[in-house]
């Protein structure tokens, strides 16, 4: 099997970068940090794993850059995860943009959302699953209880 991970390119902040996430989510770390063969004592690349997910970031230059086309999804357990990590991101100077998604100080797209919120999107009652969009629809931050008051339960 092949190994899948997900490759963000920085303009030049991938080692910030890299300790910002491995501090934010537990059982994380850095796992390797090379160096430019082209620039002595630059970073090149940095492995990491955010909860046992493989990730690398690279400075690539600054002809690269994020967009809300791609996000890492984070589906938490509790309200109480969501709101630890949501405040995290926003501490670190992270834009808050709309249905559980944020923007982080690097550029990078987040959705961090509860479980249940999956849970009732895609409930088969299609009139449960709409209430439950609706009032996603109106949320920055994804909030577990007002999710389950809207689809009456």
């Amino acid at each position: 099997m092949p190994q899948i991970s997900t490759f963000l390119t920085f303009n030049d902040r991938a080692e910030e970068a890299a300790r910002f996430y491995t501090s934010v989510f537990r059982n994380s770390k850095i796992t390797r940090i090379t160096h430019s063969p082209f620039n002595p004592g630059a970073v090149m690349t940095v492995d990491f794993t955010l909860d046992g997910r493989p990730f690398t970031a690279l400075n690539g230059g600054p002809q690269f850059s994020f967009s809300q086309g791609t996000s890492i999804a984070v589906i938490c357990e509790t309200q109480q995860e969501v709101d630890e990590y949501w405040g995290k991101f926003v501490a670190a100077g992270g834009t808050p943009v709309a249905c559980g998604w944020i923007t982080d100080h690097f550029g990078v797209s987040w959705q961090i959302d509860p479980k249940v919120l999956i849970e009732l999107i895609t409930d088969p009652d299609p009139v449960r699953a709409g209430k439950a969009m609706q009032a996603m629809m109106g949320m920055v931050k994804i909030e577990s209880e007002e999710l389950r008051r809207a689809v009456g339960g």
